[in-house]
């Protein structure tokens, strides 16, 4: 047994590019994975060409132009890595996974069964890097870090990577281990936002030591409760926190189903009653969920069970969202294997395994989450449950240089709303890392527009002589716009001329010559901002000045968006 004041030996795996295995790449062919037009993950030919994680998708193919690029998946990402954590489980009995190509498990058991530390780190190494092909494994970088406590075990893992071999931080030696270490560790692995992590950098704090070297009460006083676990972590006693409990018995929800559910969407439906339950019953004791286990099992008595953890806790959509990877995982076991699924699911069980106190957020001034945005996650979660999973819909974030192009539609249940948020709040407005907003190369400037049109609406743009207005290759414009008229009907049908309306303003061209690399995708349009004379795209709507984005596109005119 390991001391009460004695941090948990941990062991930690973890691969860094997980999303291009389990897409399936070539290890020896250039390809990488896109996350809102950046590279989260990349092979080990496309690093070799120069490929970085982080580096948006035209420096990417500018560095290297026969790169495959593959769109981010995280539920891909859950399924494929299902072989991985049943392969560490035949070795350890409870295995606790983070995200997909992370994972943590306790190293006293295994360690003294393998010969120490060493040779347990030594043999999952060799575990996961052979995995074949089927079992999504082959070609991966690995790395295996064991230390006193889940972080120390994880930073060793992710240098580990770069060492090509495990690191073991000696007994006692966390503290030791962390303290050179720069401080944005801890907002790299997520133990802290990145706003605290820039505080502490401009007070001069700028490795873990120096943190830790610091009065603990000092710290609780000036950074409160965060602070406070951030000096844990940097002086290498990540110990359970004093407020982390394990729940009662009675806080296990399970669903008995009468007629097995052979479909996973109805396993889903169930599991999203049983989390808002649970979310709702924590709640209301101000607690949080860190470790869920997840059990699922079959008419035929198959089962499969899971540890699930996140430090900052779970909300209900994180814990469906589990739910969800699991059961896919599951169902695409290849076939003949042990695990493999004969019958449609007859229990659904949910543990809270451990729970801690809810801090709660602190709601801004202005910008970032409000408590609107709680009662809309409230009110789409409802919608969902009412209706079915793939009516309601939310945006989430994608990048692009058009209106259209910046989010894409998603099921309001494959998403994380309380992340999403946060993912907006930054991303979508162009924040740096220091919180910091400014315009990324390309995009249109504020204020953005309010109604984005599916399809883009045809028009005329005329000078005052009434000729067609031109836009130069250079984007020299012929003249200056004058008037507009609406297209109506169709190309086949035939135009029908609306009504001129005059333009008060307007401004621009803004340029853009994306993808010339790709013949088939190549696109070279001009953007306009324009105010009219009532409204261009609504023949309701002309009474007034109304603001329009208008492109120019081969010599022809579109509205793609309204401003309000």
């Amino acid at each position: 047994m390991e001391p009460a004041d004695h941090p948990t030996r941990m062991v930690t795996v973890w691969s860094p590019d997980w999303p291009v295995v389990a897409a399936g790449c070539d290890p020896d062919q250039p390809a990488a994975v896109m996350r809102a037009h950046r590279v989260v993950a990349r092979t080990r030919a496309a690093a070799d060409e120069g490929i970085v994680v982080g580096q948006r998708r035209r420096q990417a193919q500018q560095r290297c132009p026969h790169i495959e690029l593959f769109d981010d998946d995280p539920a891909r990402d859950a399924r494929e890595f299902e072989s991985v954590v049943q392969a560490v489980a035949d070795v350890a009995p409870r295995v606790d996974v983070i995200e997909p190509g992370w994972l943590s498990l306790a190293a006293i058991g295994p360690s003294r069964y393998f010969g120490g530390d060493a040779a347990l780190a030594a043999h999952l190494h060799a575990l996961v890097t052979g995995l074949d092909s089927t079992g999504s494994g082959a070609g991966v970088d690995v790395g295996i870090g064991v230390a006193d406590g889940r972080f120390a075990a994880s930073v060793a893992a992710r240098l580990s990577v770069r060492r090509e071999q495990p690191i073991v931080v000696e007994r006692g030696g966390s503290a030791d281990f962390c303290a050179p270490l720069p401080i944005g560790w801890l907002q790299t692995l997520g133990e802290v936002e990145a706003e605290l992590t820039d505080l502490f950098i401009r007070l001069g704090v700028r490795r873990l030591g120096d943190l830790a070297a610091l009065e603990p009460a000092d710290v609780l006083g000036r950074f409160g409760p965060i602070g406070m676990h951030a000096h844990r972590l940097a002086s290498g006693a990540d110990l359970r926190p004093p407020n982390t409990s394990d729940p009662a018995p009675e806080r296990r929800l399970h669903q008995m189903l009468d007629d097995p559910a052979a479909q996973s969407d109805a396993v889903v439906f169930v599991a999203k009653q049983l989390a808002d339950k649970l979310a709702e019953t924590l709640g209301a004791d101000g607690r949080v969920c860190t470790r869920l286990v997840v059990l699922l099992e079959t008419e035929h008595g198959e089962r499969s069970e899971r540890s699930w953890y996140r430090s900052a806790g779970m909300s209900a959509a994180a814990m469906v969202e589990r739910v969800r990877w699991q059961l896919d995982g599951w169902i695409n076991l290849p076939r003949g294997s042990a695990q493999e699924i004969t019958g449609g699911v007859a229990l659904i069980r949910l543990t809270p395994e451990e729970v801690r106190a809810d801090d709660g957020v602190q709601l801004g001034l202005w910008g970032g989450q409000s408590d609107a945005d709680r009662r809309a996650a409230r009110a789409i979660a409802r919608l969902a449950t009412l209706t079915s999973e793939s009516a309601v819909t939310v945006p989430v974030w994608h990048g692009g240089r058009l209106p259209a192009d910046r989010y894409q539609w998603m099921p309001a249940t494959m998403v994380d709303l309380d992340q999403r948020n946060r993912a907006v709040s930054q991303a979508a407005t162009g924040a740096g890392a220091n919180g910091q907003l400014g315009p990324w190369p390309g995009c249109m400037p504020a204020p953005s527009p309010t109604t984005v049109f599916d399809e883009p609406v045809p028009l005329d743009v005329l000078d005052a002589d009434g000729q067609i207005v031109r836009v130069s290759g250079r984007g020299a414009v012929s003249s200056a716009p004058a008037v507009v008229r609406l297209l109506l009907g169709s190309e086949l049908e035939g135009w029908r001329r609306g009504p001129l309306c005059r333009v008060r303003s307007w401004a621009g061209p803004w340029p853009v010559d994306q993808q010339w690399w790709e013949p088939d995708k190549h696109r070279r349009l001009a953007r306009f901002q324009m105010v009219v004379e009532g409204d261009v795209a609504d023949e309701s709507a002309r009474e007034g000045e109304h603001a329009h984005l208008v492109v120019a596109e081969h010599q022809k005119w579109f509205v793609l968006a309204t401003y309000g």
